[in-house]
């Protein structure tokens, strides 16, 4: 699963794609707008800041606004940011890889064999979206479908 703060990075980088090219947005607004604390909005900006992907600006006229056009900007890489990984495990990471501990040598591990599968499936799909690709929110799930 990811974690709230990659969750909250995603929102704050849509709201700023939604914005593009209108000129800075204040924190308060992202805060507001995607339910994100403001103390910990800031620390996350300024994490995707020091990676290039955000810029701010001080002052009563600053806030943040993207570094790149949203089309440059994909999922994949938005995570691969706040978690490290793509990877479910460690030992089935690309750029994170450790070792397992307490597991079989991994040449001979399924599970790591199943769990690169799903890596790279995963990172196919999140490498393929970009910041600036539409998408729609879906329903929530019903109570039946919950049970099910």
């Amino acid at each position: 699963m990811l974690s709230q703060k990659t969750r909250y990075a995603i929102r704050a980088m849509q709201h700023l794609a939604d914005n593009y090219g209108k000129g800075p947005v204040q924190l308060a607004e992202i805060a507001e707008k995607q339910n994100i604390p403001a103390n910990f909005l800031t620390v996350i900006l300024s994490e995707l800041g020091r990676v290039g992907l955000v810029v701010s600006q001080r002052g009563r006229d600053g806030g943040y606004w993207l570094a790149l056009s949203p089309v440059d900007i994909s999922y994949g890489d938005l995570i691969r940011v706040m978690r490290g990984s793509l990877a479910l495990v460690p030992c089935a990471s690309r750029f994170a890889h450790e070792k397992c501990k307490n597991c079989v040598e991994e040449g001979e591990c399924r599970t790591r064999a199943l769990m690169l599968r799903v890596r790279d499936a995963t990172a196919e799909q999140l490498d393929a979206v970009r910041l600036s690709d539409r998408i729609d929110p879906v329903p929530g799930f019903t109570d039946d479908q919950l049970e099910a």
